[in-house]
């Protein structure tokens, strides 16, 4: 049983931690020492209260102050814990336990996140070590009993289960990884009985359920196996994948409204679901529902292109609604990746032929069967494409497949029941936006945006130091513009007709100043920063032309024209319709847009080499335009100069995402979420 199969026991292990807090600092200390127990006590009232990400920003303070406590370290490690930062928390227990190796509960935090990150050897050492000192601990013996299953210690982890369950009889959990265990050994009676063994001592074990329901399912008991989902739901009914399991259960007992009708609700519940919507779609092409069928395919295939069986299955349904163009692109698109797969060949001379194209198709037939007479003669030598095509669906889908599933129907792949942890919520409120598990937030993955001189300030949370540089500090205390002058995160806009009104005013006083006297640089920069806010690039970008031309080193202008080129460029492209000559000329202008604002960017650095915004926008540019290898250093650049730069740390992930570099992707957005970066952790969730 993977420990992700358990992590509904984390809130006792947090219950656990909790009673050391009381056992701080006593007075007489210095001020300094002050503050920092300070900052940790309110930390740990934040974490009590489920805002691990303000927390984070709290321990960061304190390891600041004291960086020779263990303290910080070891709730930091908890807090990134419960936002799945498991690589982040087992970091953070290391440099615990460097401070003090005899903190127990270190070792048991650690131990868990290396199970979680898969390293269940490790985990087990660390859970022998808190044995040492505690030898009847429930979660040392339980944890650690569950990862000897894990690296398949089967002998070693029947005698800590026993061990367990004879200091702690009435523990539920320990039954129910026991069965889990047992399962996995091939003993199902025995399994059942543990499973059974638990429910009887709580009948709220969500996990317990879903297991007993696997095992009935696999005997075709579809009735237990459906009372025993049923419980399920009833006990975690906004859990999407119970219902989308429910309903291979009602499909396999005959029930296809029933099984139409969990799917609908799975996608009501979490639209995006891509097993629940690929089965839908296969559901409804069983019962002949072509036209919605296909488009439930199609909806599968936006957020996963390389949906083999998708792309496959639409282009059998085009064929069967004689949509013989349509199924001829997808079958294409099929062979231009595995050119070994016959059946796609077929399919594309079934295409030809309702087009009339009797030649081409007996060009596609001719091609499959040569594929497969090849094979016939020489298997190993002239290998079809369905074992490449495994292997690539390993790869993008590993935890969705079995260990061998090439003559496995579809539907059993997407239906397989799984042991899932209980519901997770984030407990989002209105106005509290970062409270809670962050990492079940669905957020869009994009770079953090530029940053751009702006009237308006962008309000970043948990931000904890001013976007100021000097020449722009420079520029507010000397009061040269009429308005306070930001850098912000992208582009804010006046937020209500007031502000919009002011925006409007400026422009109009700095053009009549301007029409009756000598204008300066710093006018034609204000003018310009008005018409940032209202969305008017063509005259802002020639505004900022004359700034410079005035004065080639105002640095601050230079930063305002380097992002406003790349808005304005993306605007334009926005705007352009895909596979229009407009959207070609566009995608020109983008990339001399990009190389006009790398120059302005340079000019700044030229002038403050320390300027991290700098090197920060110039490192978006260069991603946009598909240069990751410059991306990557120059977000390196502005991390050197700001070591506490999270937006950088987070830009720099993605970079290596795109990359191919998970290791250094996964080190870097677990920095930028420490940092108070809020998408990180759910990225991080995602990668897994």
């Amino acid at each position: 049983m993977k420990l992700r199969n358990i992590v509904f026991l984390l809130p006792r292990l947090t219950a656990m931690v909790a009673v050391a807090l009381g056992c701080m600092a006593s007075p007489g200390r210095a001020a300094a020492q002050i503050d920092a127990e300070q900052v940790m006590r309110i930390g740990r009232n934040v974490l009590s209260m489920e805002d691990y990400m303000l927390a984070i920003q709290y321990f960061n303070q304190a390891i600041k102050a004291k960086p020779y406590l263990s303290d910080p370290y070891f709730y930091r490690a908890l807090a990134k814990l419960n936002l799945e930062d498991y690589k982040g928390a087992e970091q953070d227990c290391s440099a615990a336990l460097q401070r003090n190796k005899f903190k127990a509960e270190a070792y048991k935090l650690r131990g868990f996140a290396r199970q979680n990150l898969g390293l269940d050897s490790l985990a087990i050492t660390d859970y022998d070590m808190g044995l040492d000192y505690y030898p009847l601990d429930k979660y040392f013996l339980f944890y650690k009993a569950v990862a000897q299953t894990g690296v398949k210690r089967y002998e070693g982890a029947d005698s800590t289960f026993a061990t367990l369950l004879r200091a702690y009889p009435g523990f539920e959990e320990g039954y129910e990884a026991r069965g889990r265990m047992k399962a996995l050994r091939g003993d199902t009676a025995a399994a059942l009985a543990d499973i059974d063994k638990a429910l009887g001592i709580s009948k709220t074990l969500v996990n317990a359920r879903l297991m007993r329901a696997e095992i009935e399912a696999r005997r075709q008991q579809w009735d237990d196996a459906l009372a025993d989902m049923d419980e399920a739901i009833k006990l975690s009914p906004q859990e999407t994948s119970f219902y989308v399991n429910r309903a291979f259960l009602r499909y396999n007992n005959d029930d296809y409204f029933g099984a139409m009708s969990d799917y609908n609700y799975a996608l009501q519940l979490e639209p995006d679901n891509a097993a629940a919507r690929f089965n839908r779609a296969l559901l409804r092409y069983e019962v002949k529902d072509l036209d919605r069928s296909a488009a439930d395919f199609s909806e599968v295939l936006k957020s996963d292109p390389d949906n083999f069986h998708a792309r496959f299955n639409r282009g059998l349904i085009n064929l069967d609604r004689k949509k013989f163009r349509e199924a001829l692109a997808d079958f294409q698109a099929i062979v231009a990746r595995y050119p070994k797969y016959y059946p796609a060949l077929y399919g594309i001379a079934e295409a030809r032929q309702g087009m009339g194209d009797f030649r081409g198709a007996m060009q596609s037939v001719n091609e499959a069967e040569n594929l497969i007479r090849k094979y016939v003669r020489n298997p190993e030598r002239n290998p079809l494409d369905r074992p490449a095509i495994a292997a690539a669906e390993s790869n993008d889908r590993g935890s969705l497949r079995d260990d061998d599933e090439s003559d496995i129907d579809v539907m059993d792949r997407f239906n397989k029941l799984v042991t899932v942890s209980a519901s997770s919520e984030s407990r989002l409120s209105y106005g509290d936006k970062i409270k809670g598990q962050v990492q079940n937030r669905d957020v869009r993955v994009e770079l953090e945006p530029m940053y751009a001189v702006s009237l308006f300030d962008s309000k970043e949370a948990l931000r904890s130091r001013s976007n100021y540089f000097r020449e722009l500090d420079d520029l507010n205390r000397e009061r040269w513009l009429p308005r306070t002058v930001y850098l912000s995160a992208g582009f804010p806009s006046p937020s209500d007709e007031t502000l919009i009104s002011s925006t409007f005013r400026l422009i109009e006083t700095l053009t009549a100043s301007m029409n009756e006297g000598e204008s300066r640089p710093v006018d034609y920069l204000g003018r310009a920063l008005a018409y940032l806010a209202i969305k008017n690039f063509d005259d802002a970008l020639a505004d900022l032309d004359k700034a410079i031309e005035s004065n080639p080193g105002f640095t601050v202008a230079l930063m305002a024209r380097g992002a406003a080129r790349m808005a304005a460029s993306a605007l334009n492209a926005a705007t352009a319709e895909p596979g229009s000559d407009n959207a070609i000329l566009e995608s020109r202008r983008r990339q001399a847009a990009a190389v006009a604002a790398i120059a302005d960017f340079d000019e700044a650095l030229r002038l403050n080499p320390r300027l991290v915004y700098a090197w920060f926008d110039k490192g978006n540019v260069f991603y946009s335009i598909g240069d990751y290898t410059s991306a990557i250093q120059c977000f390196s650049e502005a991390i050197g100069i700001n070591p506490d730069f999270g937006q950088a740390y987070f830009n720099r992930g993605l970079t290596y995402l795109r990359n191919g570099n998970k290791s250094q992707a996964f080190a870097d957005l677990s920095k930028a979420g420490e940092l108070g970066v809020l998408p990180s952790y759910n990225l991080l969730k995602r990668m897994k």
